[in-house]
């Protein structure tokens, strides 16, 4: 993965959200938002990330239950979700408590502590974990609780299916331990493997799920408090496989898009409109409407068409970029030529070329 490629912005994404920063009327006001989710805190020593993954059935849940700070820390905070255990938690250890004091004194200094579940983690991977007494008594009805630790992480969810659905994340988390991969890449694959068991087993509410990252590493971030990856899917039908696809887009996985040389008819007729307005072999009288690369969208057809993009003071940062504003100007410019008739009884006559 490019150094860059992360570090030039965090990604910010709140699919079919209207606005990033807005909070959905599903929350309510004065009351606790309640986020039944599972999630993982996580660090990778080898690398410094520390990071948070979750994912529920309520809508924006990266806007509540992440809270990650680099050189510190990780926090979700979730069940009924205070978001200030965030902040508290984080402040705590930074000033030196470990993650179990951290926890032991925010939680004993809240009165809704029942209704509660938090996990944290610190750069050292030391965890502690909370799960209040409301949390529990619904199993009978598919409504589990469970928790998991390990030496980089921690796992809690609540509302499952069952607890299978944490162990999942915690297996196949342990499992990627060492491997020369992105937090981000490793937490993704975690969640789903919890998320394809069933994971949140409530049926027809909203979906959501987030990534946060941080990385301590120079250049990895431009952001001052080092966030390398942000990605808030808002509400989504399948909402990690959309998280995926976000994460492997923006760092240009091989297999985010399919790959292909552009070849057919369409090219050929690109060619002979470049060519005859002298963009295309400009030297040769005629340009072959046969062969073997005459409908091949080759490197000397792109730079052509690049040429005439620029001559239209158009950016050309996507080489070879054809779309209908393209095509558009290349009829305006042969018709002021009084070459477009002839263009198109050539293009005629292809039509019967086998």
């Amino acid at each position: 993965m490019r150094t860059s490629l992360l570090a030039v912005a965090a990604f910010l994404v709140a699919a079919s959200s209207p606005a990033l920063a807005q909070e959905p009327v599903a929350w309510g006001r004065g009351a606790d938002i309640t986020f039944h989710t599972f999630s993982i805190v996580a660090i990778d020593p080898r690398t410094g990330e520390t990071g948070v993954i979750v994912t529920t059935r309520n809508p924006c849940v990266g806007n509540a239950v992440p809270w990650v700070r680099v050189g510190v820390g990780a926090v979700a905070t979730q069940g009924g979700t205070r978001v200030e255990y965030g902040n508290d938690l984080l402040d705590r250890i930074q000033k030196g408590a470990s993650p179990q004091e951290a926890m032991d004194a925010v939680v004993a200094a809240d009165e809704g502590r029942e209704s509660r579940q938090v996990g944290v983690i610190d750069m050292q991977g030391r965890t502690a974990q909370w799960t209040g007494k409301r949390q529990y008594g619904a199993e009978a009805q598919g409504d589990w609780v469970h928790m998991r630790k390990g030496a980089t992480f921690a796992v809690q969810g609540n509302s499952l299916v069952s607890p299978a659905v944490v162990d999942a994340v915690a297996d196949t988390f342990q499992a990627s331990e060492g491997s020369v991969r992105t937090l981000a890449d490793r937490m993704i694959e975690a969640l789903t493997a919890g998320h394809r068991l069933g994971g949140d087993g409530r049926h027809g509410e909203t979906q959501s799920a987030a990534v946060v990252v941080a990385d301590p590493r120079q250049g990895r971030s431009r952001r001052p408090d080092r966030i390398t990856v942000n990605i808030n899917v808002c509400e989504h039908p399948e909402p990690l496989g959309e998280l995926r696809r976000i994460y492997d887009t923006a760092s240009e996985t091989l297999g985010f898009r399919r790959l292909e040389q552009f070849m057919g008819r369409d090219v050929l007729q690109l060619k002979l409109m470049l060519h005859a307005l002298g963009y295309y072999r400009p030297n040769e009288k005629a340009i072959a409407l046969t062969g073997p690369d005459a409908a091949v969208y080759t490197e000397e057809a792109v730079k052509a068409l690049d040429a005439f993009r620029a001559a239209q003071q158009w950016g050309t940062t996507v080489p070879g970029f054809v779309d209908a504003r393209v095509i558009e100007r290349l009829w305006s410019r042969l018709k002021e030529k009084g070459l477009d008739d002839a263009i198109r009884k050539t293009l005629l006559d292809l039509q019967t070329i086998r």
